[in-house]
C-alpha cells in the first residue's frame, strides 16, 4: 500500500513538472500576427495572435488596431512581427500585461 501511494505522488509530481510554461512574468520574445491571415487560426476577423513554443494563441490585452494599421505592407496581416510579451497562457489565449513591438532593423 505504501509503495502505491508513493507511485501515485511520483506520478503526480512528474506529470505537473513537465506542464508547458503558462507564465511568462519576464519579457519574452515571441511572434506577433494576425492569427487568421498569417497563423491559419479560425476566426471570425483579423485578431491579433501570437505564437509561441510553435503554438498560436489569440491576445487578450490588446488588440490588432492598437500597434498601426493591420492591413499595410507590414502590418499584422501582411506580415509576422516580433513582439515583447509579458503574460499568461490561459484556456488557449494568452492574456497579455505587456506588448511592445521590436522594430526590425534591416
Amino acid at each position: 500500500m505504501k509503495k502505491l501511494i508513493f507511485m501515485i505522488f511520483l506520478f503526480i509530481g512528474i506529470s505537473t513538472q513537465a506542464q508547458d510554461k503558462k507564465k511568462f512574468d519576464k519579457p519574452t520574445i515571441v511572434e506577433a500576427s494576425c492569427g487568421e491571415c498569417q497563423f491559419g487560426m479560425k476566426g471570425k476577423s483579423c485578431d491579433l495572435a501570437v505564437r509561441i513554443d510553435g503554438k498560436s494563441y489569440f491576445v487578450d490585452g490588446t488588440t490588432i488596431h492598437d500597434h498601426g494599421d493591420a492591413h499595410a505592407e507590414k502590418g499584422f496581416c501582411n506580415a509576422i512581427s516580433k513582439a515583447l510579451v509579458t503574460g499568461e497562457i490561459k484556456g488557449n489565449r494568452f492574456k497579455a500585461t505587456s506588448f511592445t513591438l521590436i522594430d526590425d532593423k534591416k
